[in-house]
């Protein structure tokens, strides 16, 4: 019997092996694709966290406990309020948050604020208050979070030094830092597809001459360049415009990678046999690089543009953390670090670092997504 039972599942597992293999056979190459993809975890939990990001992007009026031009300089360096489910009441099933009460530090004469223990907020979801214009087009006062008394402090992570909710300006900051990263990877997609292809399908003086310009605007330090490109910008120019501006700076300077990328790969597709027959059948040459060229490898131009975007989201948070960037009152998460320059501050109110550890976080995810993607797309894995 024991031997039968052994046999029946050798049986099983090698038409289960039979079975996946002939599924591998007949599979396109995204299928092939999201099959090496989904065993990577660490780029699946980046790809959430991603996600994540850009629902927060899209959403942000909504999702923001409050408006982040709202001060009040009676609450100043607040630190972050702690969320409690106990109290001397009991338990409760409803999460809330106790008001602040100033005081004075008797030795260093610093204003500190304490929890008042009589004043009980409950938080709520889908809370009517302050108003907010969603993509500055419909008026609306729908938050997803928040508390009833509008007048009660509600700052989860604390307050900068006009008394602004630090959690509202990095989640509106999450629009545009995002999206800059986002759009200046598109641009740079662009330039680096069309320098990189031209490059490679042309080869000769052509070739020689796009990489001498390649190899000098990479030997170039980016800080300085990041300079002189931000300070041809007037400094009259509105925030919408500068925020345009920045992102065609970020995408003069992030192309090469990309070209090269392209060009090597042109160099080895050029001479195959299927361009070969695209040419003798009379082909252009813009078709033959958008319709049999490009799509060859794809794949890995998305995982290139994926690595890519990272940088772009650390190009404009240095920018505009320098003050070389964005400036108030916009609202990015280079903007908000600008807070977090004074060292003495930053001892005495350490939240003002949040801003950073979303840059970290997105960094790391994108990362994480990129690595996952580029594994997934390598025609020799296995």
């Amino acid at each position: 019997m024991e031997v039968t039972k052994q046999f029946k599942k050798a049986n099983v597992s090698d038409s289960s092996k039979v079975k996946q293999a002939q599924e591998i056979y007949v599979a396109s190459q995204w299928q092939l694709i999201w099959r090496r993809f989904r065993r990577h975890r660490l780029a699946i939990a980046g790809g959430i966290v991603v996600i994540i990001f850009y629902i927060v992007a899209l959403f942000a009026e909504f999702i923001a406990p409050g408006v982040p031009t709202k001060y009040d300089v009676k609450y100043n360096y607040v630190p972050p309020t702690r969320i409690h489910f106990t109290s001397e009441d009991g338990f409760s099933l409803r999460p809330f948050v106790y008001g602040y009460r100033r005081e004075i530090d008797k030795e260093t004469l610093r204003r500190t604020y304490v929890p008042d223990r009589t004043s009980k907020h409950h938080i709520h979801f889908l809370v009517r208050g302050e108003k907010y214009k969603f993509w500055g087009l419909w008026e609306a006062d729908l938050h997803l979070f928040g508390i009833k008394d509008s007048g009660a402090p509600f700052f989860l992570l604390g307050t900068d030094r006009m008394g602004r909710d630090l959690l509202t300006r990095i989640i509106y900051g999450t629009r545009i830092s995002m999206s800059i990263g986002l759009v200046g990877v598109i641009s740079s997609f662009v330039l680096g597809v069309l320098i990189g292809g031209l490059s490679g399908y042309k080869g000769g003086i052509v070739d020689t001459g796009i990489q001498r310009l390649i190899e000098f605007v990479r030997s170039m330090p980016t800080i300085p360049l990041w300079m002189a490109l931000s300070a041809a910008l007037p400094p009259h120019w509105p925030p919408l415009r500068v925020y345009f501006g920045i992102t065609i700076i970020l995408s003069l300077i992030g192309w090469t990678s990309l070209a090269r990328v392209v060009r090597s790969k042109f160099l080895s597709l050029r001479e195959e046999d299927f361009v070969t027959a695209a040419r003798l059948d009379g082909c252009k040459e813009a078709r033959i690089i958008v319709r049999h060229m490009l799509p060859s490898f794809t794949s890995h131009m998305i995982a290139a543009m994926t690595l890519a975007i990272p940088d772009m989201v650390l190009a404009e948070t240095s920018l505009s953390f320098l003050g070389l960037g964005l400036r108030p009152p916009v609202v990015s998460w280079g903007v908000l670090l600008q807070d977090a320059q004074n060292v003495r501050t930053v001892a005495h109110s350490p939240w003002l670092l949040f801003p950073g550890l979303a840059v970290v976080l997105t960094v790391l995810s994108f990362n994480f997504l990129g690595d996952g993607l580029r594994d997934a797309a390598d025609p020799y894995a296995r």
